[in-house]
């Protein structure tokens, strides 16, 4: 308890604790609404396409509770599952383009179920053979420097070494490949990166995965509704078909709902409900919540104006924050960062800007390197271009008085 005592005092001394907002009024997915009893607009929310407080959803989920109550109460395996649970699992592999799909309570649980299930065979004897076999060359994982957390927790609990390679760079994981042909593979990447906001180069991830036979798995919680012509994520937004084994996906940002799936091969699925821990030893789905996510699949795919509209914001801001002055780093998605360095400049930019009425926490260390702060702007189809220039004229105004406009 000391140790823990100490380490929140460290905190609080070097003010790394966060101000966690209590939202005392309105719908926090929304752009505007009450903060510690402040009336605030808000660039936080991952309510990609705005359909977290969406009507329709809202009352599909509100249905799907009194058709199948609050919880199954029980685990898959020891439960069962619910009709409605296949539906949305052919539903999701559909719509991403694969033959299979397994939930997860989360995102987060999804990749700490998937890697590990991956890397680490079961203990079984029918499997005895394959461990001796595997255990002669090892295994070993391939992640990007820029990986989101749970990716990382998911690759720890895998027991096999862990290369990093530099972010997005081709020729750096080419060179840590070549130096591993005899192991087992697993290259582990986000589709589009959370805190810089730019995409993967995936055809060339693929090709690499092709050429040293290595399993590629793609966490596209940020491309699922937003990439793509039908907003599929990643895979259509480069024209592929095929080539990534594994994609991990969340009902939380563009769908507007809570859970995760891991979309793959009817095999490979189906090894996951015996392998994947987080999915053996977890409550099944919510099915009220699984009615939910197809109602909010329905609209993605039926009504294109509300991507239309996420990318016109997006480029405005984009824009408009380069032209003052500021710098969006390789950004080239809904999620606009600006670079502001010191931790110390990006809390007290952050508390201006909350005394204006604009929220945004400072992203720094740990979520990103020492020196590299930075605000993160993430953007919906609700805001007007009215909030988006009051965002960049406080911005600008902050910039100068902090001297990152120069």
């Amino acid at each position: 308890m000391k140790k823990i005592s100490d380490t929140l005092k460290i905190i609080n001394e070097k003010k790394l604790y966060p101000n966690i907002g209590i939202v005392t009024g309105g719908v926090s997915s929304e752009p505007e609404f009450e903060v510690n009893g402040k009336r605030v607009l808000s660039f936080c929310s991952g309510n990609y396409l705005g359909l977290a407080n969406n009507q329709e959803v809202k009352q599909a989920i509100i249905d799907g509770l009194n058709t199948y109550g609050i919880h199954p109460s029980g685990s898959v395996l020891i439960s069962g599952t619910l009709a409605i649970h296949r539906e949305l699992e052919k539903r999701v592999a559909n719509f991403i383009g694969n033959e299979d799909a397994i939930l997860f309570a989360t995102s987060t649980m999804a990749n700490m179920g998937v890697i590990p299930a991956l890397i680490n065979l079961p203990l079984t004897s029918l499997l005895s053979f394959f461990r001796v076999f595997f255990k002669k060359d090892g295994a070993i994982i391939f992640s990007d420097e820029f990986n989101h957390a749970t990716v990382i927790e998911g690759c720890r609990l895998a027991k096999a070494e862990r290369v990093l390679y530099k972010h997005c760079d081709m020729n750096d994981l080419e060179s840590k490949l070549k130096k591993n042909r005899s192991k087992r593979k697993l290259i582990v990447s986000d589709g589009i990166f959370s805190m810089d906001g730019d995409i993967a180069p995936l055809k060339d991830l693929v090709a690499l995965a092709k050429k040293y036979g290595a399993i590629l798995m793609i966490d596209d919680a940020h491309s699922t509704g937003v990439l793509g012509k039908h907003g599929r994520g990643i895979m259509e937004h480069f024209g592929l078909k095929d080539g990534v084994d594994i994609i991990v996906t969340t009902f939380s940002k563009a769908v507007g709902v809570v859970g995760g799936a891991a979309i793959a091969s009817a095999d490979i699925v189906k090894y996951f409900r015996v392998s994947a821990k987080t999915y053996i030893f977890s409550g099944a789905f919510l099915g009220g919540l699984a009615q939910g996510i197809l109602k909010s699949l329905e609209i993605i795919e039926n009504d294109k104006i509300r991507r239309k509209k996420l990318w016109e914001n997006t480029n405005y801001l984009k824009h408009e924050l380069e032209k003052a002055g500021l710098n969006t780093l390789k950004s080239k998605t809904p999620i606009i960062p600006i670079l502001i360095g010191e931790e110390k400049k990006a809390i007290g930019m952050s508390n201006d800007l909350f005394e204006r009425g604009i929220l945004s926490p400072p992203i720094r260390w740990p979520a990103v390197p020492h020196g590299e702060s930075r605000m993160r702007f993430t953007l919906t189809p609700n805001y007007s271009k009215k909030q988006l220039d009051k965002l960049v004229t406080n911005l600008t105004e902050l910039g100068k008085h902090y001297h990152i406009i120069r």
